[in-house]
């Protein structure tokens, strides 16, 4: 006949372990009513990303040499857009290059500006270049250009920070990113490039 197992005393929990086990609890119950409040916020506000983007441009005037050195001058209207019906928003660090053939011909700067809840606000720049001496290649393209009367093409590349506040969310910052061509008529027509930042 088989022996009855032996059992030895019963070792109990140590109490310091149901106390980390509470205080375990509580946070993860802690986490979940955060991420609950976070998600019904987001669903109510629906917080959306600004933007930055050329509502027009216009190439005013350009002026080439037989040396090869190029001046322009043209009108660029940025806009700044916000979306966001119950948060302005705050623009800051604006800074955008306007290059020609991969050269510098402007920087487009901004001081901090806020645009409210729902509207736009409209940056008026007028680029008036110094006189830039051409690569060959460059006077080759320029000057194909001149002779065809067609267009010109340019380069808008830089970024912008925004920062808004969204309800219990908190402060929200995105960086947006600009980087696009534009071909402007040597006529001196406006257009209205498809020209916009990703934000990131």
């Amino acid at each position: 006949m088989p022996k009855p197992p032996v059992l030895g005393p019963q070792r109990r929990t140590n109490p310091l372990i149901w106390f980390l086990a509470f205080i375990c609890a509580i946070i993860a119950i802690i986490v979940i009513i955060a991420g609950i409040i976070v998600f019904i916020g987001y669903l109510a506000i629906r917080p959306k990303v600004p933007l930055l983007y050329v509502n027009a441009a216009r190439l005013d005037e350009v002026m080439y040499d037989q040396t090869g050195v190029l001046s322009v001058r043209l009108i660029l209207i940025i806009k700044a857009e916000n979306h966001n019906l119950k948060a302005h928003v705050t623009y800051y660090n604006t800074k955008l290059i306007l290059r020609y053939h991969g050269l510098s011909i402007a920087q487009l700067v901004a001081d901090p500006f806020d645009v409210r809840k729902n509207t736009t606000k409209e940056l008026s720049y007028v680029v008036e270049s110094s006189p830039i001496p051409l690569e060959p290649a460059q006077q080759d393209l320029t000057q194909q250009a001149l002779e065809k009367g067609t267009t010109m093409p340019f380069f808008l590349k830089g970024n912008s920070r925004t920062r808004w506040r969204v309800g219990p969310l908190g402060s929200v910052k995105f960086w947006l990113h600009m980087n696009c061509r534009i071909l402007l008529p040597i006529n001196g027509s406006i257009v209205y490039p498809h020209c916009t930042t990703k934000s990131h």
